[in-house]
């Protein structure tokens, strides 16, 4: 009877193990000497986990072109982060391939010693923002919570979870965690011609948005900075061309030389992005200078 019962416990306490497997387990805290970024990554059990990145990007401030602008008030409000003063979540939108990412990612790499750290999140993840604050909470780093490309179609859940934590959540996020998201979209939802209809026009001339308008524009204004960035003129495609040739170590006469071969890459693909220049750079260099 002992024998038969001993056997039953060890048989459900199998079982409790295999349960525990597969049910979502909280989130742990890694080894935060690893490295200085992280990634959020949902396992197909559901458990969240932070990996650590261990190549970060080795891009820096003065390797970025034609930005001083938006460098200049990212920089700003990072300095403010890490030293312990007041400071804004940041969007950063505009045209593809002008350096919105590359800042983030050099502004880590330029403060990294003073304590800066990075968690990258996908927007799909956002649910769990709450979550990853939490295990960060106490730490004394000051951590960005990064998102690429932020944008949400209409109904999908992580919108809601972002609004809450930027603004209007009792679990707001902690002193020590700044977001920064960049977007193709001002403001993050997708808008249609129709919603221009629901814009109301007062006696004294204001104009009042409709409350669809208002709830697409509400999570973008829960950033409290702004930074946009524009297509590239002809000459400043060319000098970050120029900046990235140099940096892979071309000779200047060949610099010179390279810029009608500049101009007929950034044709062929149809943009003069910071992103065409260096990936032009990097084949000229790979050619001419292997």
């Amino acid at each position: 009877m002992s024998q038969n019962f001993d056997a039953l416990i060890s048989r459900a306490m199998q079982l409790l193990d295999r349960l525990e497997a597969v049910l979502p387990q909280p989130l742990s805290a890694p080894d935060w000497n690893a490295a200085i970024a992280w990634r959020y990554r949902k396992r197909a059990s559901g458990h969240g986990v932070l990996e650590p990145v261990k190549h970060v990007a080795d891009i820096r401030l003065e390797d970025l072109k034609e930005i001083e602008p938006q460098k200049e008030k990212i920089q700003r409000n990072t300095e403010q982060f890490v030293h312990g003063h007041p400071a804004n979540n940041v969007l950063l939108t505009g045209a593809r391939g002008t350096g919105k990412s590359s800042l983030v990612k050099a502004c880590l790499n330029a403060y990294a010693k003073q304590g800066l750290r990075l968690i990258e999140i996908d927007k799909a993840d956002m649910v769990d923002l709450p979550d990853v604050i939490d295990v960060v909470s106490a730490r004394p780093e000051k951590f960005m919570v990064f998102c690429d490309d932020l944008s949400f179609e209409e109904g999908e859940p992580g919108y809601k979870a972002l609004k809450s934590i930027l603004d209007g959540s009792v679990a707001a996020a902690t002193p020590n965690v700044l977001i920064y998201a960049t977007s193709n979209r001002r403001h993050l939802l997708p808008e249609y011609m129709k919603e221009n209809l629901t814009y109301k026009h007062t006696d004294d001339g204001e104009v009042h948005p409709g409350e669809v308008v208002e709830e697409k524009i509400s999570l973008s204004e829960r950033f409290g900075l702004w930074v946009s960035f524009y297509p590239f003129s002809q000459e400043e495609y060319l000098h970050i061309c120029a900046t990235w040739l140099q940096h892979f170590g071309v000779p200047a006469a060949d610099i010179e030389a390279a810029r009608p071969e500049a101009l007929v890459w950034a044709l062929e693909r149809a943009s003069r992005s910071g992103r065409v220049a260096y990936q032009f750079a990097r084949d000229y260099a790979g050619r001419h200078h292997a």
